[in-house]
């Protein structure tokens, strides 16, 4: 069962040069059904985005990015983070997040590390980098460990999203192919149609189990 935060399966991941705009940018996501926005902490004033995201809503769920330690898991959750995602595995951060009742997507990518951050009380499992591999590889590990909520990140983008939800992803996690690192490409228009048609290709992706290419 997915979680209502990530209905439309697609958490856009926001890392931009400065956090100003910010609320546009949530709000042109949320117009195209994107919801889930994870605001990483190599953003400069995260933190008061993510606070001021938390507060304003903008139609958003708002998370945090590039959480590395509890510290900053502590942060991000009192700031009002209601997702923390992390590169690697940090057994602290999972914990911490558990015992506060906020999701926690752990970074892993062998099955030995996909499966320990599942046993470290994670539900969700971001598989990183993703583009080092492909949907074959993650069809792969999950058919000895179909129990494994795995959310890929790292080149997903909307001309691959639909495989990856074919493989077996619960959804994608996408940064540069919605959010420019400087500029919204395309604008705001151009940011909701780009959220409409991901989440449109992850829906219809959603059906029967097919085929998905490397």
């Amino acid at each position: 069962m997915t979680e209502p935060w990530l209905a439309s399966g697609v958490i856009a991941v926001v890392r931009l040069r400065k956090a100003a705009g910010l609320r546009g940018v949530a709000t042109a996501l949320a117009a195209g059904g994107v919801t889930a926005v994870e605001v990483t902490l190599t953003t400069p004033g995260a933190l008061e985005a993510i606070a001021e995201l938390a507060s304003q809503g903008a139609g958003s769920v708002v998370g945090a990015g590039t959480v590395l330690d509890e510290k900053a898991a502590r942060d991000v959750i009192a700031a009002g983070a209601r997702f923390v995602v992390s590169p690697t595995l940090d057994r602290s951060v999972v914990r911490y997040c558990r015992d506060q009742g906020v999701a926690c997507l752990p970074g892993a990518f062998t099955p030995t590390e996909l499966l320990e951050a599942w046993r470290a009380g994670a539900s969700l499992v971001k598989l990183f980098p993703a583009s080092a591999v492909g949907p074959r590889y993650l069809r792969e590990v999950l058919a000895p460990l179909p129990f494994l909520r795995v959310v890929p990140s790292g080149g997903v983008s909307g001309d691959n999203a639909a495989h990856w939800i074919r493989a077996g992803a619960v959804a994608v996690s996408v940064g540069s192919a919605l959010v420019s690192s400087s500029v919204v490409v395309g604008g705001e228009a151009g940011l909701t149609t780009r959220a409409r048609t991901l989440v449109e290709a992850v829906a219809a992706a959603r059906g029967p189990v097919a085929g998905a290419p490397t």
